[in-house]
């Protein structure tokens, strides 16, 4: 995957969301991957902030919608919406604050009360480079993302450190799901024409809702600008 520029056209949008507590790290972490940037006077979210990047996956152009939302209690009913329609998840504790990690499962209970079952959602451990004040243990994510089928690092927006990993890896398996969506689908319909040229998909194979993917370009025809609503 590599990035490209904001005004290249794309073929699909997707939306993604990062959840957490207060303080974790959310914006540091979507500044740092959209635009490479990272402030130490990094100020709370008020209700919810967004970014674009787009990247390459195979021969798609894909512009990720990030949204970065409230940790604060009060923004909750505000902020809960935005996981509507939303194919990715970066679920954010603090290594050096233990109640964030403790209150993972209450984010991913929320999150999962209003995505949709096949959402993409990556474990993230964040400022990996704090570790003398180390509260959680790297196995204990580990632990946690194996038992609830969550994906799975630590990272440092600070150092720059797995950033890129844990947005490319969420976007990759989304485009991954999508794909196999649309082989099945193509198989369904009886259209022989598709990009994997006969692969078998494995029945354990999560499909994502096609419905659910804003395709910026109708599949077998040309290119469209992407837009936003």
């Amino acid at each position: 995957m590599a990035e490209e520029s904001y005004d290249e056209e794309c073929d699909y949008l997707f939306k993604a969301v990062l959840i957490g507590d207060s303080a974790v790290g959310k914006s540091n972490l979507l500044s740092r991957f959209s635009r490479d940037e990272f402030r130490l006077d990094s100020k709370p979210t008020i209700g919810v902030d967004f970014a674009y990047r787009n990247v390459r996956v195979g021969d798609k152009t894909i512009k990720a919608q990030i949204w970065d939302t409230a940790g604060q209690e009060r923004f909750r009913a505000i902020t809960s919406s935005y996981y509507r329609g939303a194919l990715g998840a970066l679920l954010i504790y603090d290594i050096t604050r233990r109640i964030t990690f403790k209150n993972i499962e209450k984010w991913l209970s929320e999150l999962r009360g209003f995505s949709s079952p096949e959402t993409v959602v990556v474990l993230v451990g964040n400022k990996s480079d704090l570790g003398q004040s180390r509260e959680v243990e790297e196995e204990e994510g580990k632990t946690l993302a194996e038992s609830e089928g969550l994906y799975f690092l630590e990272t440092s927006a600070l150092e720059n450190q797995n950033v890129e990993e844990a947005f490319l890896s969420m976007i990759g398996r989304i485009h991954e799901v999508l794909t196999q969506k649309i082989v099945l689908d193509n198989r369904l319909n009886g259209d022989g024409n598709n990009e994997n040229n006969g692969a078998v998909i494995p029945a354990s194979k999560e499909i994502v809702n096609i419905h659910e993917v804003t395709a910026t370009r109708p599949l077998s025809t040309s290119l469209s600008n992407c837009c936003y609503k």
